[in-house]
């Protein structure tokens, strides 16, 4: 069976690793950038990081246990993943500077066609598109974005051939990523505008580096690392019921916050604009002890006036001031509810996956569309969490996808289909489960404009991996070949 695999970050590369071991040998990964790493290999800014502790951020047959810190630096976690790839030999099934602009079902052969941009054509029984939720940056809708006169880039495609040594910087956007890269480049410009337009819940993250003695333990007991798993798993699900529940435990974490926030800020002005007016977890609740006192340096201003455009000299506020800089950097997220497009993506009679999804993103256990044979998606519509390491979602659902091509394989057959009563089913219920919670509370990039929730399993980690822990074959079709008999 030939697979082929779109995306070389954690999701792609531990697909080929999971079906490598099971027997699977034509595995392609096909890879837009110039090597794996995915996120890891895109986003370079200053102090880029992960917020989750190290030991959850990887996989779990392959521990490490020479991480630095608690939550790795980016060259750490990127080198990490190259050394998996490299000691599983999948590193060899990666295919670089393959952006693919088509995939195509052809229903009498039952294979994929997968087309790459540089004209390339490939055909597989099965493919996985592991391209993430967090991949492609989005640039604000700002009139006249493209008249300012200095420079500019986006935080996931960081120049670091621009030095911001003296210089007037704006940054637009606090989230995750502006929220590590602040407090870095605060210390070195002449002057840094922050525009902010919703606060933030944080907590503390503290992250020196590991003592010697405390590296040596966990490199000589292996039972350390599996005990700090152990409780960081339990940790990040206390944090899931947090947002399940807002009225009790939410409002518990929504005060320990709160807390937090006011004795980082003393500045009693930068307070009140800093502070969220939102039900705790509605929004990403970050980690960092080192964002808000960066607000309080005498050369950074937290703006929270919305910009009306964008002047040749700089951001212009909705006050009628001009803010002017010498480079804008876009700390503004991702195109979190386009998935893999704008891949063209056509199933059973032509059908686009565009159309299907013309009401929001929707899959199976996030893995699977109706119509689609044998097209597995990681990270995909409702599994990205708030509290708890994507790479553990992964894992389960790289885990099933291979359950079912063991399935297709033992029976003969040439694909297999969710059926579309079984999927309708299930994002019914699973819908159903975001009433009530923090995730319903605000606008935030978890849902589409008409409000619907399409980015979040509405769960915790342990009842996902319970639900996709053995495929149940009676939820799906098998596809044979016109000239082979069922």
């Amino acid at each position: 069976m030939r697979v082929i695999v779109v995306g070389a970050g954690f999701g792609g590369i531990g697909t080929a690793i999971e079906l490598h071991r099971h027997g699977f040998t034509d595995v392609t990964v096909l890879e837009v950038a110039s090597g794996l790493g995915g996120t890891w290999l895109y986003n370079t800014y200053p102090g880029a990081a992960c917020d989750v502790p190290s030991h959850l951020y990887s996989f779990s047959y392959a521990q490490r246990r020479n991480w630095t810190r608690l939550c790795s630096p980016q060259e750490e976690i990127l080198r990490y993943l190259h050394e998996v790839a490299s000691y599983y030999h999948v590193d060899r099934c990666v295919v670089p500077n393959s952006k693919v602009v088509c995939c195509a079902w052809d229903d009498r052969a039952c294979v994929w066609t997968v087309r790459t941009e540089d004209g390339a054509s490939r055909e597989a029984e099965a493919i996985v598109l592991a391209t993430g939720q967090l991949n492609q940056p989005a640039l604000p809708r700002i009139e006249g974005l493209d008249s300012f006169a200095g420079h500019s880039f986006h935080s996931a495609r960081w120049d670091h051939d621009y030095d911001l040594r003296g210089k007037r910087v704006a940054v637009l956007g606090t989230g995750a990523s502006a929220v590590q890269f602040v407090p870095e480049i605060a210390t070195q410009v002449q002057r840094l505008s922050l525009f902010q337009r919703t606060g933030n819940w944080f907590l503390p993250r503290g992250n020196r580096p590991y003592p010697k003695p405390l590296r040596a333990l966990f490199q000589r007991v292996p039972r350390v690392q599996r005990l700090r798993r152990g409780f960081m798993f339990r940790y990040m699900e206390a944090l899931t019921a947090t947002i399940r529940h807002p009225h009790t435990y939410g409002r518990l974490a929504a005060l320990r916050s709160a807390l937090f926030m006011r004795w980082q800020l003393r500045d009693p002005q930068i307070r009140r604009k800093a502070l969220p007016d939102y039900t705790f977890g509605c929004k990403r609740v970050l980690f960092s002890s080192a964002y808000l006192p960066a607000l309080q340096r005498d050369n950074v201003e937290l703006v929270t006036d919305s910009i009306v455009r964008m002047d040749p000299a700089g951001p212009v506020t909705g006050d009628g001031r001009t803010h002017e800089v010498d480079c804008v950097i876009y700390g503004t997220g991702f195109k979190t509810n386009d998935f893999m497009f704008p891949m063209e993506i056509t199933g059973v009679g032509g059908h686009s996956l565009r159309d299907a999804w013309a009401g929001g993103a929707h899959a199976h256990l996030g893995i699977t569309v109706p119509g689609f044979p044998s097209m597995f998606i990681l990270y995909g519509p409702n599994t990205n969490t708030s509290g708890g390491s994507i790479i553990f979602f992964l894992e389960q659902q790289i885990g099933y996808l291979r359950q079912a091509l063991e399935h297709v394989h033992s029976n003969g057959a040439a694909a297999l289909d969710v059926r579309a009563d079984v999927e309708t089913a299930s994002d019914r219920e699973l819908q159903s489960r975001f009433e009530g919670t923090a995730w319903t509370m605000c606008d935030s990039w978890y849902r589409n404009e008409a409000g619907r929730v399409v980015a979040n399993w509405p769960g915790y980690m342990s009842e996902y991996r319970e639900r996709t822990r053995t495929l149940d074959p009676t939820e799906f079709q098998l596809y044979y070949r016109a000239d082979e008999s069922q």
